[in-house]
């Protein structure tokens, strides 16, 4: 194998769920599509280093001082959504029904694995909801045991300012089959259900 070929394949089997195989698979497309291709891949990855940055506010990633949601005056700034990591924020944005503002923490509380708060943005977080204008925190970690000590966490410290904490609702997926649900979706479900008008 070339030394350029063996390169490009160690690079793309350093990203996450990319095994050798598929890296293989990868690098052999760019061998066989015209040279414009890997042009444009590099210019991508080259743009993405040299001006892609967190967003002053909310951690997401922006061109410039502050991200599209940020910048956006559409978006309803009393409302504020915490996110353990900028792949959650991009998920809850293609579901379309979220219309307020984020903080992504950028992980998520795990004693066990020597990562507290002030490994994560969650003191970023107290100042933003410290300094006024968000009414409403929604924490919408993910629902496992690093997850629910995040949400606790954040609760504790932003109660102080008298914000509305909620927590996203979780349990039975849409066209999910109870018959196929474990103990403790089922129990979630239960926890957070709500009244049929």
């Amino acid at each position: 194998m070339s030394e350029s070929l063996n390169k490009l394949v160690d690079e793309f089997s350093k990203l996450p769920g990319i095994g050798k195989k598929t890296a293989m698979r990868l690098a052999l497309h760019f061998v066989k599509s015209d040279k414009g291709a890997a042009v444009s891949l590099a210019k991508a990855l080259t743009d993405l280093g040299e001006k892609s940055r967190p967003c002053g506010i909310c951690n997401n990633i922006a061109d410039g001082e502050l991200c599209p949601i940020c910048a956006s005056p559409k978006r309803d700034s009393h409302k504020l959504m915490v996110v353990e990591e900028i792949s959650d924020l991009m998920a809850v944005e293609a579901a379309g029904a979220y219309k307020g503002r984020y903080f992504v923490l950028m992980g998520a509380l795990s004693p066990l694995d020597g990562i507290g708060p002030e490994d994560t943005k969650v003191g970023s977080l107290v100042e933003l909801v410290g300094k006024g204008g968000v009414d409403e925190v929604i924490i919408a970690t993910n629902p496992n045991l690093k997850g629910e000590a995040t949400a606790l966490y954040v609760a504790k410290k932003l109660k102080p300012f008298g914000v509305k904490l909620t927590r996203i609702a979780y349990g039975v997926p849409v066209g999910g089959i109870l018959e196929y649900s474990d103990a403790g979706t089922l129990t979630k479900a239960l926890e957070g259900r709500t009244v049929v008008e």
